[in-house]
């Protein structure tokens, strides 16, 4: 009888010892044994063009992986995910990667696409009295918190002399800020394509100044360090089949501008709109890319927007 009450002891013991052993495995890296990639992207992002090139998702099929992709309405959102270990890469604009940086977060970057500030812009009513940034003083401006329309906005205002306790900011994500637009809550909306391209073929808009001359409002493909680093076939397979994307774009605009109108259920002059204004490209994160990042950084710790000084260096995937 005690012979046999030792036996199931020790039954008990291996099962929890195999229990905590199989925990162990598969929270190694955040996901050790998970064959699948989680990709957070937004509307028209070069994220999007490439999961609808769909050579990306064959080649990490024959690699053995499964991709999940998740649609995100802002880059704020987007770093949420990562952060919360709900998505393995994920495409921002400029500023969010800053912000997650400077609150702690382990995010790296991977890449850094052209510019698109051709696409990226301050909108008000064709009828409005607001001619220029200076005429801002004193209105309500929506765009969203943290995101690359917030840095637009902070250099808009800067250049005409203002800073944001001269506006009333209202934040608000892309969806949000549309309806908030329309309906007239607010004086001028900031915010990217294809969402300008939107509100500019179909409503009674004007775009008071575009990001030209104010930012150069990149793509960034970002990822948390231990996964991107544990990764490192799939990251760098991602990186290659998100240049071969953009290399497709570039030559057939005519073709992705249907494709995006048909995904996204927009009409397909907006489609067109934001796409002739896009210059496609992506690729490993240079020196003058991460100056850039860096000026942003230092312009946002100044004005107090982020909590501490980073150095942009540190965050990249090395």
């Amino acid at each position: 009888m005690k012979i046999k009450k030792q036996f199931y002891i020790w039954l008990a013991c291996l099962a929890v010892a195999a229990s905590v052993l199989a925990g162990c495995t598969s929270n190694a890296d955040g996901s050790a044994n998970r064959k699948t990639i989680r990709i957070g992207y937004q509307k028209g992002d070069l994220f999007h063009i490439t999961k609808s090139y769909g050579a990306l998702t064959k080649r990490l099929k024959e690699m053995g992986y499964k991709v999940k992709w998740k649609q995100f309405q802002d880059g704020s959102a987007l770093v949420e995910a990562l952060n919360a270990g709900s998505i393995d890469y994920g495409r921002t604009g400029d500023v969010p990667p800053i912000s997650a940086q400077a609150s702690g977060s382990d995010i790296v970057y991977v890449g850094a696409g052209n510019s698109k500030a051709e696409g990226s812009g301050i909108l008000v009513s064709k009828n409005s009295s607001i001619q220029s940034p200076a005429d801002l003083k004193g209105k309500k401006v929506a765009f969203s918190k943290g995101s690359s329309s917030h840095y637009l906005v902070v250099k808009a205002l800067q250049k005409a002399g203002l800073t944001l306790d001269d506006i009333t900011p209202v934040y608000l994500d892309p969806a949000e800020g549309r309806i908030a637009f329309e309906k007239g809550n607010v004086d001028a909306w900031v915010v990217w394509d294809p969402y300008t391209a939107s509100a500019e073929v179909n409503t009674g808009v004007k775009m008071l100044v575009s990001g030209e001359g104010l930012t150069t409002d990149r793509d960034f493909i970002i990822s948390v360090k231990s996964y991107a680093k544990s990764h490192t076939k799939v990251t760098n397979a991602i990186l290659e089949e998100t240049e071969n994307a953009m290399e497709w774009a570039t030559k057939h605009k005519d073709q992705l501008a249907a494709n995006l109108a048909k995904d996204l259920k927009m009409d397909k002059k907006t489609m067109e709109l934001a796409v002739s204004r896009r210059n496609f490209g992506v690729s490993k994160m240079s020196a003058d890319v991460i100056k850039e990042q860096q000026s942003i950084t230092n312009l946002f710790y100044k004005l107090k927007i982020i909590p501490k000084k980073v150095n942009v260096q540190d965050a990249v995937l090395k």
